[in-house]
């Protein structure tokens, strides 16, 4: 049985990196990129998948192609908070598409969720239809993203 937890090397950092920058690489490009042969350096990846380091590769979509282009940070407070009360808004956010990250904050808010919607149209029957059903809600206070300016969609592996 391996230990829960495990020594990363340079080389595990590195195929982190790379694999971040480009999932779809090969096994031969990533030993090439790292100069190590195959087999080791597939062990590796299974080993870093195996233990939680590497959880799940995909693709990163253009959301102006696909209409989901607002992008919109929700800030929610709750009329009260416990176990139960929690366990059930995240249960309901979970079922809801537009919400594509939730996190459960400090301060002046108990959430912090974003959002894409086509237009602000569609934002709004999301406020009214899907937000606006949640009977603990307090408040809520939307922020319109205006553009982009840094999104690595990774984090830095040091």
């Amino acid at each position: 049985m391996e230990p829960k937890t495990i020594v990363l090397d340079e080389i595990d950092l590195q195929i982190m990196r790379i694999l971040q920058k480009n999932a779809k690489l090969t096994t031969k490009e990533l030993a090439d990129a790292v100069h190590l042969t195959p087999t080791p350096v597939f062990e590796r990846q299974k080993r870093l998948e195996r233990h939680g380091y590497i959880r799940k590769y995909m693709a990163v979509l253009d959301p102006e192609k696909l209409n989901q282009g607002l992008l919109v940070f929700c800030k929610v407070k709750l009329k009260q908070i416990n176990h139960e009360l929690a366990d059930a808004f995240a249960r309901r956010i979970q079922r809801i598409p537009e919400v594509t990250e939730c996190y459960n904050t400090s301060g002046q808010y108990d959430y912090l969720l974003k959002v894409r919607a086509a237009n602000m149209k569609q934002y709004q029957e999301f406020v009214l239809n899907k937000l606006g059903d949640i009977e603990n809600l307090s408040s809520l206070e939307s922020i319109f993203v205006m553009s982009e300016v840094k999104n690595i969609h990774g984090i830095n592996v040091c």
